[in-house]
């Protein structure tokens, strides 16, 4: 809650925009519902849903306990479900934007962790029909796809990404905010889709 805190503060001194932090677990849907709504009653309207929550836990299949399990299929599938629903009607009266923040892991086969590429394939393809679903009300819908980031990511798994990759060896989180900030800013068509690699990933296969 803290950080959060900080973070609005931070975005307030710099860019001269009202931030609000709201601590919320996007597995419990009746808060990820109060979570729009209070941005809705603060800030008069909703423009857009950055789906950006997700988290991994073990890797192996064979190894991997139930809870690994669940707690990735709620938090990075239910979550982005839950909070979709609640938004839909202030994106439709707005002619907002969603935005879903996929993965390189939701697009091609992998060995490593099999549960969390499963999660990320299925929001790429929740996000791609509601694409469908959405755009004759006038909503755009983006999926970003990035590869590893240097962010905090990973570090439930010994080493958060940031640690592990140094600049320029992984994608930076400015620029997958770039290529979200690209997208929403389009006022008559929609970025289906923006993948966003490190340059040398796509050499792996």
């Amino acid at each position: 809650e803290q950080r959060l805190a900080e973070l609005a503060d931070e975005l307030d001194a710099e860019y001269g925009v009202e931030a609000m932090g709201v601590p919320t677990d996007v597995r419990d849907e009746d808060a990820v519902a109060a979570l729009i709504e209070e941005t809705v009653a603060t800030f008069g309207g909703l423009d857009a849903l950055i789906n950006n929550a997700g988290l991994a836990r073990g890797s192996d299949v064979a190894e991997m306990t139930t809870d690994e399990y669940r707690t990735m299929l709620e938090t990075n599938v239910d979550g982005v479900f839950f909070a979709t629903r609640a938004a839909i009607p202030h994106l439709v009266e707005s002619g907002g934007h969603l935005v879903f923040v996929g993965s390189f892991a939701g697009q091609y086969p992998r060995p490593f962790n099999p549960v969390y590429a499963a999660t990320k394939w299925a929001v790429r393809g929740f996000a791609l029909s509601m694409e469908a679903s959405l755009g004759p009300e006038g909503v755009a819908v983006t999926v970003v796809n990035p590869s590893e980031v240097r962010t905090e990511f990973g570090s439930a798994l010994g080493e958060a990404f940031e640690e592990r990759f140094d600049p320029g060896e992984a994608t930076e989180p400015d620029e997958v905010a770039a290529a979200i900030g690209f997208a929403v800013r389009r006022d008559g068509s929609t970025v289906s889709e923006i993948d966003v690699y490190r340059r040398d990933k796509l050499g792996f296969f």
